[in-house]
């Protein structure tokens, strides 16, 4: 994950600089999506775990 965001980062970079050819774009976009699905996944995981134990109670 460290890598993608470090290549995520190093194209945004040269897009503010010199710009980005076609092909970077389209690397720029593929690598955004795997980004965002990991983040989604790892989400999703978490919230699995996740238990209701329901309301507490005051006595």
């Amino acid at each position: 994950m460290e890598k993608l965001i470090a290549r995520i980062n190093e194209l945004y970079n040269k897009s503010k600089t010199v710009g980005l050819t076609e092909e970077e774009k389209e690397e720029q976009a593929t690598l955004r999506r795997q980004y965002i699905d990991g983040i989604k996944g790892n989400v999703k995981a978490q919230l699995q775990t996740v238990e209701y134990k329901g309301p507490k109670r005051v006595n």
